[in-house]
């Protein structure tokens, strides 16, 4: 700590220095002509102006690395393209601007003007004709050999993250593109993108506990959205038969390598189309997604390969329950019994506290712990209880489970989709219930009167679908936390770094 403490203070001293010189530490009217990319890609095109000398090019970014040898030096300059070696001579510079070069820094930023050439060991390197200091360094960066590797620092620090480990700068600029390729998916098949309120007067759209706010002018209560859902299924009702959204929503719940609290999600809703569709559609979108950002539909996550390749597996509920939880199919109807295995197989329930649950929602405590960590390559489950469903349309076939599917990928619920319920007064019942049943955890529920109203209006049969981004992203950069996919992640407060 104090070696670290003496190089800010030489730092700083070099930059009141430097002040006084009345050297600019910030000028802003450097002109850039090439990227580090746009000079490797003419070097690759076999470019003979640029290898040859011809053109002279002007660049510019931060000084990654610096080896000064007397009157010449060699440096390593990053922008967001790339990075590159450049090459100081006093000869070339001249004696007065390779003095204040030698004042530089690691970390600071410099523009170059010059011309490519190859040293002995075949590396091209802009030839610095003259050089520009662009902005100055008042804290160095982490030590090079060491980087910067505590979780807690880069998540906290993401800038310096960013600057020091350039493969977290391509998780980001992946998740980018991933957004980009489900924009242009939906698009091309007539879908809307809208935006729809992120305070909303009743927490809806999902069963979780929201975030909540006052708004003084208003003089009322407003929530951070959990969910879009029941906004974008107004336009439907409206007319917009094909809208998506890809939104950011808050559960003021539980934070994990899966959960923030703040997360991105794709909600998208067609009318005329049925769950079945929606599975099918997904298939297509995760396809063409996976290769546009990973060159493959098989990708490899944590050890895992994942092919989204090929037809996807398909079951519903019960079956996948039976066939890997282990669950005799007379349980599936036998509440006593079904909490009795539970309890024998380590579920998270609690005969007391959980003696009013409905065998749905132990039936999908049995699933979540049991099933889903098994599910590995992407599998959809089918036919969950009405009673964990309340917005989606009863089978027809059976009217205790809903047309609804889950999307599960390495261990993970990656989408959650189902036909949607447009019949008012069903809904308004379902809507009841919950609120009735709602207890101390997410005491939040309340009755929407005006989506009700809405369905009364009349909304054609549509089906919708949610994807968590976030997850996405860490299937398709494999990356095992969360946190490693969202620039900013929540974390409790600390002492400042």
């Amino acid at each position: 700590m104090p070696q670290a403490k003496d190089v800010i203070t030489r730092r700083r001293e070099k930059i009141e220095a430097l002040k006084a010189e009345g050297v600019e530490l910030f000028p802003n009217d450097f002109k850039i002509s090439h990227t580090v990319a746009d000079i490797k890609s003419a070097i690759e095109a076999g470019d003979e102006q640029i290898t040859d000398g011809r053109v002279v090019v002007s660049s510019a970014g931060r000084i990654m690395a610096l080896n000064r040898f007397g009157k010449s030096a060699f440096i390593r300059f990053r922008d967001r393209s790339g990075q590159m070696q450049a090459y100081i001579r006093q000869d070339r510079v001249g004696e007065d601007a390779y003095a204040f070069f030698k004042k530089l820094d690691i970390g600071d930023f410099i523009g170059i003007t010059g011309t490519v050439f190859a040293t002995k060991t075949g590396e091209w390197t802009l030839l610095a004709d003259e050089f520009r200091l662009l902005a100055k360094s008042h804290l160095p960066l982490p030590e090079k050999f060491h980087g910067l590797k505590d979780p807690e620092k880069r998540y906290r620090q993401r800038y310096l993250d960013l600057i020091m480990n350039p493969e977290v700068r391509d998780v980001f600029t992946r998740r980018s593109l991933l957004i980009r390729e489900i924009r242009d998916f939906l698009l091309a098949r007539d879908y809307l993108e809208v935006e729809t309120p992120m305070m909303q007067p009743i927490a809806g759209g999902a069963d979780a506990r929201p975030f909540k706010t006052h708004h003084n002018a208003l003089e009322m209560d407003l929530y951070l959205r959990i969910a879009p859902e029941l906004y974008l299924k107004r336009l439907v009702a409206g007319g917009f038969e094909r809208v998506f959204e890809i939104n950011r929503s808050f559960r003021n719940e539980g934070v994990s390598t899966r959960h923030n609290p703040e997360f991105t999600m794709l909600e998208f809703y067609q009318a005329y189309a049925t769950y079945k569709e929606l599975m099918d559609l997904t298939e297509q979108m995760f396809k063409q997604v996976a290769e546009a950002v990973t060159g493959s539909t098989t990708v490899s996550y944590q050890g895992k390969e994942i092919d989204f390749g090929g037809r996807w597996r398909r079951m519903t509920l019960f079956e996948a329950l039976e066939s890997i939880g282990g669950l005799a199919p007379d349980l599936l109807k036998d509440r006593a019994g079904l909490m009795d295995f539970a309890v024998s197989r380590g579920v998270s329930v609690d005969r007391t506290k959980d003696a009013d649950i409905g065998i749905g929602k132990l039936i999908t405590k049995v699933f979540d712990h049991l099933v889903e960590p098994e599910l590995v390559q992407p599998t959809f489950i089918t036919g969950y209880p009405v009673e964990v469903s309340p917005l989606s349309r009863r089978s027809s076939s059976d009217p205790e489970i809903t047309e609804r599917f889950e999307l599960f990928v390495a261990g993970k619920e990656i989408a959650n989709g189902f036909s949607e319920l447009n019949d008012p007064v069903d809904q308004k019942a379902r809507f009841a219930r919950q609120v009735e049943s709602r207890d101390t955890e997410n005491d939040e529920v309340q009755m929407d009167e005006d989506y009700i109203t809405a369905l009364e209006y009349g909304m054609p049969p549509t089906a919708g679908e949610g994807v968590g981004i976030d997850r996405l992203v860490m299937l398709l950069t494999d990356s095992a936390s969360i946190r490693d996919v969202i620039l900013f992640p929540h974390l409790k407060p600390a002492e400042k770094i």
